[in-house]
């Protein structure tokens, strides 16, 4: 097989030749668009899932559509350190300068403007933590314009972002469209930012004004949401991301293969589902090292034997040894307990169950080490805070990656 024409894209926020499986996903946002469109009520929307599942595929996509319609559009990757200030004020000025040559009075866009730059500019005077606010938190935008006064510039960031985010879509509005914003890795905003942004959607949804959020983040999003503001699970509309199903995995391999005139056979098939789990990610990695293995058409299961080991060591130093790595030693013991406990061995000691995406009693893992539960508090937020872990209910946690168990049961201790 010709590695030049190998057709799959293992990759962080990579696009896949073929978007598998998320039709319903692509249709609802379409619905939500043209809801919007027509003045009708909508809700912002949230995407949660493990890593690898192709959430951030998955927003970029949506945001086409959402460019598609004539939607002024901006992105931002949340950060735990980082305030939402200046990144949103960035998205924002990205999405209104693409409805600006549509819109038939400058000096509205000029005062929005105004008003942009004064959100940008504005911090409190001691930062979110009792320190000076660091410089990246400073920014200074491109603006022409001069900053507003009296208007988002009060310091405080709900108040501010309500305000921004008002004028924002009555400027879209003008121009008979809507402004759609794409935050990735939300889990990671800080708990202000997190109230701000749902108190900022609340007054947007009774105002029925067009401009909507999407967020991607972890299982535990809604969690995190509903920590800041109780109606935030009524407030946005939340989709699963979850591995693919027989038939979807099937087709994001299938498909761009039949476009390079290469087909598989079914045990071939069958024995990639199995390897890959069915997740996006995974089918991605295994489908690309089979092809670089196999000598020609059709692709059969002794290729996919033959090709598994690369692409199991490129997981293991991508994909889980990264992660890994970032760990301290206490973090990893703890790891470790998750992982054999997540494992169901048979009377030869064999694996027979592994339910390694399952949650994990937090109370049993430090039976297993033998500790309190109160001394482990520390290694399970740290993972937490890390993006190794996380906990969707109250005393269990679980790994953000899929596949994550299974690969600590093989490094040595």
């Amino acid at each position: 097989m010709d590695p030049v024409r190998n057709p799959y894209a293992p990759g962080a926020g990579q696009r896949p030749p073929e978007l598998a499986g998320r039709g319903r996903e692509l249709d609802v946002f379409d619905i939500v668009l043209e809801r919007i469109a027509r003045g009708r009520p909508e809700r912002s929307l949230m995407l949660t899932g493990l890593r690898g599942v192709g959430k951030t595929v998955l927003l970029n996509t949506l945001r086409s559509q959402a460019i598609n319609r004539l939607w002024g559009s901006g992105k931002i990757e949340a950060r735990p350190d980082q305030s939402l200030r200046r990144p949103v004020a960035a998205a924002l000025h990205m999405a209104v300068r693409e409805l600006a040559p549509r819109h038939r009075a400058p000096d509205r866009i000029d005062a929005f403007l105004g008003v942009l730059k004064a959100f940008a500019q504005r911090s409190a005077p001691t930062g979110r933590a009792g320190a000076a606010p660091k410089l990246r938190d400073r920014w200074q935008p491109g603006i022409d314009v001069p900053a507003a006064s009296g208007r988002a510039d009060s310091g405080d960031i709900e108040i501010d972002l309500v305000e921004l985010l008002s004028d924002a879509a009555a400027v879209a509005s003008d121009v008979g469209t809507g402004i759609a914003i794409f935050i990735d890795e939300m889990q990671d905003l800080g708990p202000e930012d997190v109230s701000a942004l749902c108190a900022a959607c609340h007054e947007l949804s009774q105002l029925g004004a067009p401009l909507i959020v999407v967020g991607a983040g972890l299982p535990h999003l809604p969690a995190v949401l509903s920590a800041a503001k109780s109606y935030s699970e009524r407030l946005f509309r939340y989709q699963r991301i979850d591995r693919l199903d027989r038939i979807a995995a099937d087709q994001a391999l299938c498909a761009p293969a039949e476009r390079e005139e290469v087909e598989y056979e079914q045990k071939a098939l069958d024995l990639l589902y199995e390897k890959s789990g069915g997740y996006p990610y995974f089918v991605q990695a295994y489908g690309k090292a089979t092809w670089d293995h196999a000598p020609r058409s059709p692709i059969t299961a002794a290729d996919v034997r033959v090709a598994a080991p690369e692409a199991e060591a490129e997981l293991a130093v991508g994909f889980f040894g990264s992660r890994f790595e970032r760990a301290t030693p206490a973090e990893r013991e703890y790891m470790r307990a998750m992982a054999t406990m997540s494992a169901v061995e048979g009377e030869s000691g064999a694996v027979v169950r592994d339910d390694m995406d399952a949650a994990v009693p937090t109370a049993e893992i430090a039976r297993a080490l033998g500790r309190k539960p109160a001394s482990l508090s520390p290694a399970r937020d740290a993972l937490i805070k890390k993006g190794l872990i996380y906990s969707g209910e109250r005393g269990t946690v679980a790994f953000t990656v899929p596949h994550f168990g299974r690969y600590l049961r093989t490094q040595p201790a």
